[in-house]
């Protein structure tokens, strides 16, 4: 792993040469992060270094777009700041990329899934480097246990080096009550919202009004109103501005992910890293599905309920049977419904941002763009939603 220290204050150059490139200048704080967290865990045991903290900072610097962090950023920069805030904002932005292995590692346990950004999943991972001595001892455990249990253990340990990132970071004091405020809430919202996932997926759930609810816990206040409040804070911002990137950010998140939910079902595994139709297989309630569900029986459409019924939390549903839900989406509106629904977040999302007067009128175009993006209202990036890939 390379290792890569700051180089200097982010003052006002500093500040806009991370303009250019924020995923990158995230990509060397976490970088020069998690070198230091190896060591540390390194002379706490080699074994636990190399199998357990060596795959959290691979998976960590493994992919993503750094979505999180770019909006902890312009945030900050459609706020007014930089200076000194700017390590801060970059150090919160490296905590949210540890948050979001947690949360994804710790999703394929739950959901049993096989693949992650294209390659195996780290509890995969770990029960095939270990299925030929697992269980071979007395009452030992399965390779596929250990894997799991593994995994869990690796979740935790990103949530806990995210936790002492944020601890350790140099907040400015106007901030710092307000930066942890949200950093708690965050990580509330989050774990409720995947209990809420997995609950409607054992209670067989079908209401749509349930699944949006679900999709703002899970996924859309983390991934994209929480980091642009983090990064508000930050700066210092005014109720004005803070309150135009909080209704930007709530509505921008949510539509990304019911775009996520899209890709989940009708993309391309080579660009979301994951087999298509996992959501179906695994029952999980989705806004698309419920509202195929409430529109089919609306309309007293029987085939396609039985084909939704049939599909819904089957493990074993073939590409062809994937096909026939396909078509039930698009054959009951729900497809086009949940796009419309996506676009006019979207849309709504850059409203409110219109009449918002910032010192700094490139990062407000910089955060537009990247609103529009993450919506799926631009050129879509196949970035991960908690859940998707994620």
């Amino acid at each position: 792993m390379r290792r890569i220290r700051a180089r200097d204050p982010y003052g006002a150059d500093g500040a806009r040469a991370v303009d250019a490139d924020v995923a990158g200048a995230v990509e060397r704080v976490l970088d020069d992060m998690l070198g230091e967290r190896l060591a540390a865990a390194a002379a706490a045991d080699a074994l636990f270094a190399r199998d357990v903290a060596e795959r959290v900072a691979r998976f960590t610097l493994g992919g993503g777009k750094r979505l999180r962090g770019r909006f902890v950023w312009w945030g900050l920069r459609v706020g007014g700041g930089g200076g000194d805030a700017a390590d801060a904002a970059l150090r919160l932005a490296a905590a949210l990329e540890l948050l979001q292995t947690c949360a994804l590692v710790h999703d394929d346990v739950m959901d049993g899934a096989e693949l992650r950004r294209g390659r195996p999943a780290l509890h995969a991972e770990v029960r095939a480097q270990y299925g030929r001595r697992a269980g071979t001892g007395d009452g030992g455990p399965s390779a596929a246990a250990f894997g799991r249990s593994a995994a869990i253990l690796a979740g935790d340990l990103a949530l806990a080096w995210a936790d002492d990132t944020v601890l350790d970071t140099p907040v400015p004091g106007h901030a710092r009550s307000a930066v942890h405020a949200l950093w708690r809430s965050m990580r509330t919202e989050m774990v409720a919202g995947q209990y809420l996932d997995l609950h409607a997926q054992v209670t067989a759930s079908h209401s749509p009004a349930r699944a949006l609810h679900t999709a703002r816990l899970k996924s859309a206040r983390y991934s994209v109103e929480r980091p642009l409040l983090l990064g508000a804070a930050l700066a210092g911002a005014d109720d004005r501005t803070t309150g135009a990137l909080r209704a930007a950010g709530r509505c921008a998140g949510l539509a990304f992910q019911l775009h996520d939910d899209l890709l989940g079902v009708f993309g391309d595994p080579a660009e979301t890293g994951k087999p298509s139709g996992d959501d179906i297989r695994e029952g999980k309630l989705t806004y698309l599905t419920a509202v195929a569900r409430a529109r089919a029986e609306a309309a007293g459409d029987h085939a396609a309920l039985g084909v939704l019924d049939a599909a819904l939390g089957a493990p074993d549903l073939t590409a062809a049977g994937l096909e026939r839900v396909r078509e039930v989406l698009v054959s009951t509106g729900a497809r086009a419904a949940l796009e419309d629904k996506a676009a006019l977040l979207a849309d709504r999302s850059t409203a409110h941002l219109a009449d918002l007067r910032t010192a700094d009128p490139a990062a407000l175009r910089s955060l537009h763009g990247l609103l529009r993006a993450t919506s799926g209202a631009g050129t879509p990036e196949p970035v991960a939603a908690h859940g998707g890939e994620r």
